[in-house]
């Protein structure tokens, strides 16, 4: 078994914060060490044409010597040119004036950062109190060391009289005259996320098409902006109860491990795999523990769907799923992939 390129995305210390959105939940932050980091890199090697590898899950840059650990997954990295993404520490960005110029050295234009309404709530939902004051000294060092800003905002029923605060925040910090005075172009969006790990916890507040026309102007003109979309089902989604009626009629099963030619793993403090679909912190989406089974194992879990997960989306159709786990009254907005995996871990976890 030989994959064209695995990525090995491992949680090392965990994260600063306790978001109450995260698909990826709230495991408990882990002490690996960088000797863990080589060995599951080499575990994997003889597995792949190219090996990708990163000392981080949740949080990036967590660590002190961030910079000695990037250099060390470059060195473990067949391709050490590795992409650093448009995510970076709100944590570190706060505290440490010079990760940011060092974020521009590595071709860094834009990070994300997230908000959900005012700083009370902001906090509330990061799972700390502070998170919204780094968010404004991040901005600040951002643009300083000509990043863009690009700000996300969750929304559900419990936040959304919030959002005109995040509307606020944008105008307050004069943010696209700021990102224009750099060279780049201010973009923000609104979105519900997937209903997955901690978020699932909001599914009774998920939106409806009346949230979706209560989201400010401003923002939801942005938002279309930023996915490229005609109309508002196109990134919200439609209702369940009709994604509900159209999936009944379907028969159809899936494998999600054939096929793969280039998986990603996530490893948790315990050394268990999972696949970076799903919830990576479920046991139902386990493919097994790199010490104690080996990589060979995990690989061939995640190949013939042998996980609880993968297994029930292989072998139980659509409809089955839709008539066990679905409301056929809701009227909660699903695009059609995210309510089929909401499905399919609701039946896991039955």
């Amino acid at each position: 078994m030989k994959y064209q390129k695995i990525s090995i995305v491992m949680d090392l210390l965990g994260c600063p914060n306790r978001c109450r959105h995260c698909w990826l939940g709230h495991a408990p932050n882990p002490r690996l060490s960088l000797e863990d980091l080589r060995f599951a890199a080499e575990a994997f090697r003889p597995f792949c044409d190219t090996l990708e590898v990163y000392d981080w899950s949740r949080e990036p840059d967590f660590a002190p010597d961030y910079r000695e650990r990037w250099a060390l997954c470059n060195a473990l990295s067949t391709v050490p040119a590795r992409d650093h993404f448009e995510l970076a520490s709100l944590w570190r960005l706060a505290r440490d004036d010079s990760y940011a110029p060092w974020l521009k050295s590595l071709g860094v234009d834009v990070v994300q950062l997230t908000l959900f309404g005012g700083e009370e709530t902001t906090d509330w939902f990061t799972g700390r109190k502070g998170a919204y004051q780094d968010i404004l000294a991040a901005v600040d060092r951002l643009l300083a060391a000509g990043i863009a800003p690009r700000v996300q905002a969750f929304v559900n029923k419990r936040n959304l009289p919030e959002l005109p605060a995040v509307e606020d925040f944008i105008r307050r910090l004069d943010l696209e005259a700021r990102c224009r005075d750099i060279g780049q172009e201010f973009r923000c969006f609104v979105h519900q996320g997937s209903c997955n790990g901690e978020n699932r916890r909001f599914y009774p507040d998920w939106i409806t098409r009346e949230d979706v026309e209560r989201i400010p102007p401003y923002l939801l003109e942005k938002t279309l902006e930023h996915f490229g979309a005609a109309a508002p089902a196109e990134v919200y989604g439609l209702p369940e109860a009709e994604l509900y009626q159209a999936l009944l009629r379907d028969k159809t099963v899936k494998s999600l491990g054939a096929g793969l030619t280039e998986p990603v793993l996530y490893i948790g403090g315990g050394f268990t795999a999972y696949p970076n679909f799903g919830e990576p912190s479920s046991p139902a989406w386990a493919l097994g523990n790199l010490k104690t089974h080996g990589p060979e194992a995990v690989l061939t879990a995640l190949a013939e769907d042998k996980s609880p997960a993968q297994q029930a989306r292989a072998t139980v159709p659509l409809g089955e799923l839709a008539r066990a786990q679905g409301d056929p009254e809701s009227q909660r907005l699903f695009g059609r992939e995210d309510y089929i995996e909401f499905l399919l871990n609701g039946y896991c976890m039955a």
